[in-house]
């Protein structure tokens, strides 16, 4: 799998853009909490390209952007939540998960 790293808020506008054409996925992760890093591991080893069906999935290390993981909290309308997936469909949120509920299965189903 190849992360896209969101890094600015302005990348919020495009992955709202993008939302158009295929579901995007948030994996906002601690780097700080080895639970945050036991599901991101999770769900880097369930993922297959195959089964994905074109979600393209962003990476936001939100010990390093707080303000951008607090912004796409109030842009997509979700509590904030660490480790955290948001999957975004047409500009809006359709699912999140976070903590041991993380599920590349889940998200692959709602895309």
């Amino acid at each position: 799998m190849n992360w896209n790293k969101l890094e600015t808020i302005e990348q919020l506008e495009t992955i709202k853009s993008e939302s158009a054409d295929v579901p995007v996925v948030i994996f906002k992760h601690s780097t700080r909490c080895s639970i945050s890093a036991m599901a991101l591991s999770r769900f880097e080893r369930a993922w297959k390209d195959e089964s994905a069906k074109s979600v393209k999935p962003y990476y936001l290390d939100l010990i390093a952007n707080r303000q951008i993981s607090n912004q796409v909290a109030e842009t997509f309308e979700v509590e904030h939540q660490s480790p955290q997936v948001i999957l975004i469909k047409n500009g809006e949120s359709v699912y999140d998960e976070s903590h041991y509920s993380i599920s590349f299965d889940e998200v692959v189903e709602k895309a």
